[in-house]
């Protein structure tokens, strides 16, 4: 991400971990081995932790976009049926039909794999491109395309279908939908990375 330079973009956000890996490299291997178990057991367990800010993150955002998509289907069904009551608040007409259920499924979806797994999946990308270059960069876009747009849309087909209890309909979904949905994210996102 440094390719593209800036204050912002040459703050590496996972420098902390990548210290801290490396200072636990080098304390394991200068640390004797009569030493208590108490405290290797206590090195052992620094191993993962959940990436709550990331998770957070992405819940919220996953809520937000599931909320604007519903509000803006329902926008534009009442624009193309007009109904006799032109007294009737419209804010009220959009959020009165909310589907909280889909809001809960995105907003979890987002939470417990967006934001984990983007999360180890750009720190990956960054730990095995980790030179500022324009062809590091383009290989990052490349991997995101083809490797992370399909697992991605896999992933939420599934969470989806298993909330909605048609689990069994998974393999028509992907059939029917899984290319035309990756098309249409691959069409205007790679200007974005």
């Amino acid at each position: 991400m440094d390719a593209l330079g800036g204050s912002w973009w040459s703050s590496h956000p996972f420098k902390h971990i990548q210290q801290r890996g490396i200072r636990r490299r080098k304390n394991h291997r200068n640390t004797n081995q009569n030493a208590s178990s108490s405290s290797s057991s206590a090195q052992s367990n620094v191993g993962f932790r959940f990436p709550l800010k990331q998770a957070v993150t992405a819940g919220s955002l996953a809520l937000t976009g599931d909320t604007i998509a519903q509000l803006r289907n329902r926008r534009t069904s009442l624009s193309l049926n007009p109904s006799d009551d032109a007294d009737k608040d419209i804010i009220q007409d959009l959020l009165s039909s909310h589907d909280w259920i889909r809001a809960l499924r995105m907003t979890s979806y987002g939470f417990l794999f967006y934001g984990p797994g983007s999360y180890v999946w750009y720190q990956t990308l960054d730990r095995y491109f980790p030179q500022p270059t324009v062809k590091n960069l383009l290989t990052k876009v490349l991997l995101n395309q083809i490797i992370l747009g399909p697992a991605v849309i896999a992933v939420v087909f599934a969470w989806n279908n298993l909330w909605q209890g048609k689990v069994s309909e998974l393999p028509k979904k992907y059939q029917r939908d899984a290319l035309p949905t990756l098309l249409d994210s691959d069409s205007g996102f790679p200007i974005v990375y």
